[in-house]
C-alpha cells in the first residue's frame, strides 16, 4: 500500500470503528460545528473543544456539479476530462449538517431522507506519488445484495 495523507489537517481521524470527522463543540452552549472552529458562532465562547462527529446521517439535500470547480480547488481533473458529480448536506442527528460530495454518481440514486455514512476517498496523487484522500459520504446498503431503489 502507498503512502497517502488527508487533503487537509484536523479534518478526518482514522478510528477502530471507522473514520470519523473531527468538528468542535462548544464547553459552554454545546453547539457542534464542522469543520473545528476556534470560537463559537452561537454565543462567541472561546472554549471549544475537538469532537468526533457521528459517521452515519440522513441526506438532507443534495445536487449535482456539472462543471470544474474554479480555484483553488486541487483536484486532477481538466475541462476536457472532467466528469460531474454529486454532493449534498447530510444531517448527523444532533450534530450539524456537513457540506460533503456524495460517492454516489447518479442521481437517480440518490433520495432525500436516505442513511448516509462516512467514506475516505482518493482525491488525487501528488507529484511525489503521496496519494491525498478526503472525506464523502456513502448510501449505507443494508445485507448483501441489497439495492436501493
Amino acid at each position: 500500500m502507498g503512502l497517502t495523507r488527508p487533503i487537509a489537517d484536523d479534518l478526518f481521524t482514522e478510528t477502530p470503528d471507522g473514520p470519523r470527522l473531527i468538528g468542535s463543540r462548544c464547553g459552554d452552549c454545546c453547539t457542534v460545528v464542522f469543520p473545528k472552529a476556534t470560537g463559537c458562532a452561537r454565543c462567541g465562547s472561546d472554549h471549544l473543544e475537538d469532537h468526533q462527529l457521528a459517521p452515519r446521517g440522513t441526506l438532507f439535500t443534495f445536487t449535482t456539479q456539472g462543471f470544474l470547480p474554479k480555484e483553488p480547488y486541487t483536484g486532477p481533473e481538466t475541462e476536457d476530462d472532467f466528469t460531474g458529480y454529486t454532493l449534498g448536506y447530510v444531517e448527523l442527528p444532533g450534530e450539524v449538517m456537513v457540506e460533503t460530495r456524495l460517492t454516489e454518481p447518479d442521481p437517480s440514486r440518490l433520495m432525500i431522507g436516505m442513511e448516509m455514512e462516512l467514506a475516505l476517498v482518493p482525491f488525487r496523487t501528488d507529484p511525489d506519488g503521496v496519494e491525498v484522500t478526503t472525506y464523502a459520504f456513502q448510501p449505507v446498503t443494508h445485507g448483501a445484495g441489497a439495492e436501493q431503489s
